[in-house]
């Protein structure tokens, strides 16, 4: 918890998602705006978010669909080549996400310097992909080859677009990530991207991982956060910062900051 909050600089911080337009070689790339187009609207997400005053930013391919397990080389390089445009512009915290490729987002991490990193590490589930099997083993044992022992490890333990085909509860295969996994902090997230993680799980989790950090990991509303920041450790957050609360829109400077006013003032 500590080095948590060292790092983030608040016992409960706000993540905001910085969501790269579709890379190239994906279904939804647009090949008119090139490489250039996705930098110009990174550019403006991240500094609405930073001027809104979120505590760290994350940025992730969520354009990228259908998404993969074993992501193209191409996807994780053009991310590393965006994020290393922006790299001057980026004054707090930044972490990375490569859905749904755990040795990508780890390799990210250690090209661009990012202080965290989110992803599925454990588990098995049934999902849009197919038979998801994440191999945390692998995970951990690459970021010790990068040399990036500091690098924070942020494990969603409720996969979206998917349902755990192990029978124990929630807080249990939390509870055990945490012992046989060491990760820095556990998410817990609703079943889509945007979709609100229950309030009940979030209690159910955190009451097993009293000294763990435990993050709402989607679909915070500017109604809710004051209720989730009473229970979780922090949020991460995206769609409600962004235009009319769609996640496909760019982030609006008025909905940032009246979601980090009610945040701040919550905890």
């Amino acid at each position: 918890m500590q080095i948590f909050e060292t790092v983030f600089g608040t016992a409960k911080p706000v993540i905001a998602m910085v969501h790269l337009g579709a890379l190239p070689g994906t279904p939804l790339h647009n090949n008119d705006d090139g490489l250039d187009g996705l930098i110009t609207a990174a550019h403006a997400d991240l500094s609405a978010l930073q001027a809104a005053g979120v505590d760290a930013v994350m940025f992730g391919n969520e354009n990228d669909r259908p998404y993969e397990f074993d992501v193209d080389t191409a996807s994780t390089a053009t991310m590393a080549y965006v994020i290393g445009r922006l790299r001057e512009h980026i004054t707090v915290p930044f972490g990375v996400n490569v859905l749904w490729d755990p040795l990508s987002t780890v390799a990210l991490a250690a090209a661009t310097g990012a202080v965290f990193c989110r992803e599925i590490f454990t588990g098995s589930y049934a999902s849009d992909m197919g038979h998801w099997t994440p191999d945390a083993g692998s995970a951990l044992r690459y970021r010790k080859r990068v040399g990036r022992d500091d690098l924070l490890m942020l494990y969603n333990v409720s996969a979206e677009f998917a349902h755990s085909l192990d029978r124990r509860s929630l807080p249990d295969r939390a509870r055990s990530a945490v012992f046989s996994s060491i990760p820095d902090a556990v998410l817990v997230s609703g079943q889509i991207t945007g979709e609100a993680a229950k309030m009940e799980d979030l209690e159910a989790v955190k009451a097993v991982l009293p000294d763990i950090p435990v993050l709402a990991n989607t679909g915070v509303k500017h109604d809710t956060v004051a209720d989730v920041m009473r229970i979780a450790d922090g949020c991460i957050v995206g769609s409600s910062l962004k235009v009319e609360g769609n996640t496909w829109n760019a982030v609006d400077l008025d909905r940032a900051r009246d979601f980090m006013d009610r945040a701040k003032a919550a905890r």
